[in-house]
């Protein structure tokens, strides 16, 4: 067995826990999205359901830019 082996499935299980993460930052930008009242958000909220969509970028602007404080 090659020394990069070890090294293959350690970098699978980063990858594997970077994307739990990230479609669990997702999910949790839907849900606040979907659980908050129209007024609470900024700008229609229909147009923050594409933008969560993009990775990482998305569900951090929504929960820094979308949500009126």
């Amino acid at each position: 067995m090659s020394e990069k082996a070890p090294r293959r499935g350690l970098m699978r299980v980063g990858i594997a826990v970077v994307g739990v993460a990230q479609v669990a930052f997702a999910a949790l930008a839907f849900w606040d999205l979907a659980l908050r009242s129209p007024k609470e958000v900024r700008g229609p909220k229909p147009v923050w359901i594409p933008a969560i969509l993009v990775n990482w970028i998305g569900p951090a602007a929504y929960f820094v830019f979308g949500i009126r404080r």
